[in-house]
């Protein structure tokens, strides 16, 4: 038996990129629309589809469609990459980002829902290429293995791996007993939800061509805007409030959102990880409500407003800004850098570290104070009042250390870039953990603009192995992957 299936590996691929292909297509009609120059986004469709064709052609005559659990993480990895390189070409080719490591860097930003940026005009851009840059947002937030699983029934083969290799050690309840229904559901809320929320945008004030940009990042917690003050340059508490609900919503697991519209609305607050969720919001919204009231002399309403959405858009990784929190107190900084390593739900768009973790390892840790005392007894981790595997406990504690340990490898070549402490820390946990703004010059009024280019692929990659959650990536590098044994 072979070690891969190389053609299979190829085709899937290559269906990547005939979706990524279509999806220029939908801003070649936005550059239309506007009577822009369309031939860069046609070009760029044209070569991603070429390419995905000629990568997919390669399975035609092969009889072999099975798909193993190597060639997942390797159809997973190299998708991305293949995504990002080639997702870039409508920056490149339109002149909106001549520099490749540039646009590299703000393609993978899109497709890892990262919203770092090295756009210093963003209301001076096209706004086809705006839109790319939002759909490139879109096509991520669920995750672009979700959606092609939906049609890998077409090619003859399943997608349970696929799904695995993107989540790996957690995987999301299944909503219905085939991989592919649950793809068709989860989009199916992501596409409603992002729809609500620009039909909602819109009747607060915003533009059709706003609210729909800012609701695909929402959903997606990606955190591109159309502006350059971000929300900020929305003075309008009713888009505020509108955005921090669906923020809160895209960090929820998708699971329970399906839950919630068939009407099993308990489900959702018999969930742990919801609940903890929730309150952590709460806890800390509260927290920076009373600094931004006490110490910045905000209105009740306005620290309120402020502290909910800048403690929702951190904890979901989503990245948006209405406040330049480099300006509160320390103690203020400090719990906002907290926020960096929270996460949203396991299941939903957010990135980060995720809040089932933090839960899995804060109680296996008390527990074994525990089992000091009792050495002799079985005593398992709870979740959702039920026993919780061991290897799913190992595996966590594995993924926390391992994420600190790139983090501080993260950080310190960085500062070998010449990066202050605070730069440095601050762009590692702002790439790692798909968050966007960070501290000190990448701060959130700052962009990732004067970043030395080596710097700058260096954090692509990070962005990568944050979204694809570690495992998916590092194992390509450990020998054993690709030995028979």
């Amino acid at each position: 038996m072979h070690l891969f299936n190389p053609r299979m590996i190829a085709a899937l691929i290559g269906t990547l990129l005939g979706i990524v292909a279509l999806m220029m297509l939908i801003a070649l009609g936005v550059a239309l629309y506007y009577g822009e120059d369309w031939r860069p986004m046609l070009l760029s469709s044209g070569i991603t589809f070429a390419t995905g064709g000629l990568l997919y052609s390669a399975n035609i005559k092969n009889k072999n469609r099975e798909v193993r659990k190597r060639d997942g993480f390797l159809i997973v990895s190299l998708g991305w990459i293949a995504m990002s390189m080639l997702g870039s070409l409508p920056y490149a080719l339109s002149g909106a980002i001549p520099n490749i490591v540039d646009a590299i860097f703000e393609t993978v930003s899109g497709f890892t829902t990262t919203g770092a940026t090295i756009l210093t005009d963003i209301e001076g851009q096209e706004r086809s290429i705006l839109f790319w840059r939002s759909m490139t947002h879109w096509i991520g937030g669920m995750g672009i293995i979700v959606l092609t699983v939906a049609i890998l029934p077409l090619l003859g083969v399943g997608g349970m791996q696929l799904f695995n290799a993107e989540a790996p050690g957690i995987t999301p309840d299944k909503l219905h007993p085939r991989i592919t229904g649950t793809a068709k559901r989860l989009w199916f809320i992501y596409f409603a939800l992002t729809l609500a929320e620009a039909i909602a945008l819109y009747f607060a004030g915003m533009g059709w061509f706003d609210a729909i940009n800012h609701a695909m990042a929402t959903m997606a917690t990606g955190g591109f805007s159309t502006r350059d003050a971000s929300i900020a340059a929305f003075n309008s508490p009713a888009i505020h409030y509108i955005i921090t609900l669906f923020m809160f919503f895209a960090g929820v697991n998708f699971t329970l959102l399906y839950m919630g519209f068939s009407g099993r609305v308990k489900e959702i607050f018999r969930n742990e990880e919801f609940r903890v969720y929730a309150w952590n919001t709460f806890i800390f919204s509260s927290v920076l409500a009373l600094v931004l009231i006490i110490f910045q002399n905000y209105s009740i309403e306005e620290g309120i407003r402020g502290s909910f959405f800048t403690v929702i858009s951190i904890m979901t990784t989503t990245g948006f800004i209405t406040e330049n929190y480099i300006l509160w107190p320390n103690f203020a900084i400090f719990l906002v850098f907290v926020l960096f390593f929270s996460g949203g739900s396991t299941g939903s768009t957010s990135g980060g570290i995720k809040v089932m973790r933090h839960i899995l390892l804060i109680k296996n840790s008390f527990l074994e104070l525990k089992r000091q005392i009792h050495p002799n007894a079985i005593i398992p981790v709870r979740f959702n009042k039920k026993a919780v595997p061991q290897g799913i406990t190992n595996t966590v504690a594995a993924f926390i250390l391992i994420w600190l340990i790139v983090f501080f490898i993260g950080a310190f070549v960085m500062s070998m870039f010449g990066l202050d402490f605070m730069s440095a820390i601050g762009s590692v946990t702002a790439t790692l953990g798909n968050i966007g703004p960070g501290l000190g010059s990448v701060g959130p009024v700052d962009n990732f603009a004067h970043l030395p280019q080596g710097a700058k692929l260096f954090l692509s990659f990070l962005m990568l192995l944050g979204r694809l959650e570690l495992f998916t990536v590092l194992i390509l590098f450990m020998p054993y992957f690709w030995q028979r044994r």
